[in-house]
Formats: structure tokens, sequence, C-alpha cells
């Protein structure tokens, strides 16, 4: 049987498209429970770099991730450059929302460079207690309203008061294909 180069080569660039990016960091969490459609995690404090953005969220995305990233690739005071660790989050706040990349673990803010760019903001996180519901695709709006609204029922279910809004929490790189796409919808609970 003669398989045509064409094919091979055709086959190779779908696998590496559908291959999950380089491991990168995550936060540690402790999973609390877990259901069917929706879990409870505790998270550590985290140091977290941070910038809003005004108007929609799709709006905002690539400034704010440009920004956020400029930091991390050295747009600091000392041209320190940082790991990309995921996920980057997303939280509706005020008339826009705010971006958020979670530095990697080790560091402490009073030692962490000055942003050169005055929209980024250096802060500790703290611990906190999170309802998450996990999808994949490109997280359209309209996913992330109606994903949060199922998390919020589903953590009403089994006990757990939601205690602020969803947060939008994505794992991969653009180019990820929609189905190998990881996101997560986080409600803070009681």
């Amino acid at each position: 049987m003669r398989i045509s180069k064409l094919r091979v080569v055709g086959f190779c660039g779908l696998a590496l498209l559908a291959t999950p990016a380089a491991a990168v960091e995550e936060p540690p969490f402790q999973l609390v429970a877990h259901w069917e459609g929706c879990e409870v995690r505790a998270y550590p404090a985290l140091i977290v770099a941070e910038t809003r953005m005004s108007g929609g969220r799709s709006g905002g995305e690539g400034g704010g991730f440009r920004t956020l990233a400029d930091y991390i690739f050295g747009a600091n005071a000392r041209g320190q450059k940082f790991a990309m660790t995921a996920p980057v989050v997303e939280t509706p706040s005020g008339d826009g929302w705010t971006m958020r990349f979670i530095l990697p673990q080790g560091q402490k803010l009073a030692d962490l460079p000055t942003p050169k760019d005055a929209k980024v903001e250096m802060k500790l996180a703290p611990p906190v207690r999170l309802g998450v519901a996990v999808f994949s695709g490109y997280a359209s709006d309209s996913d992330v309203t109606n994903k949060a609204r199922a998390l919020a029922d589903c953590l009403k279910t089994h006990g757990f008061e939601p205690d602020g809004p969803a947060a939008l929490a994505q794992y991969d790189p653009p180019w990820t294909l929609g189905p190998w796409r990881r996101n997560e919808v986080m409600i803070p609970v009681k």
C-alpha cells in the first residue's frame, strides 16, 4: 500500500494542530467537592498581574492580553522575563473587564519589578474557593453566560452559595482548535 507524501504531511499537520500546547504552570488548588457539571476548588493566595479593559470582553481581549504579555516578556523596570502560566482569567468589573495573569510560583510581590505600563497592577490575590465548570470551544459571550448560569444552578443544588461574578479562565494559546481548547467558568462561593 502506497501513501502519498501529501497525505502524510497533511496528517502530521493536523496532529500538530490538535496537540495541546507545551505544559505550562497552573496554580495549585485543593479539590473540595466534585459533581457532574461542576466542582468546588480552594486556591491559595496567588501573585497576579492585572489590567482593566473597557467595553465588552471580546473587544478588550487583545489589548489586555498584549499589555500583560508585555510585562511578563520584559516590559518592566528590570527587563525581567517570566514564564507564561495558565489560565488567563477575565472577570467583569464595572463597565468593563479585568484580565489577570497568574505569575509563576515562588515569586514575592515585594520583589517583582515595576511594570513600565501604568495599566498593569501587581497584587496578591487572596485565597478563594471557586465553583468551576469546564468546557471546550472558543468561549463566546453566550457560552460564558450559559455556562455561568448552569454552574450557579449546580452549586446551589449542592449547597454552595455563589458570592460574586463569574470569571472566564482560558488555558490555551489562540491557535488551539476549538475542540481541544480548555475553558473554565469560575464563580466565588461562600
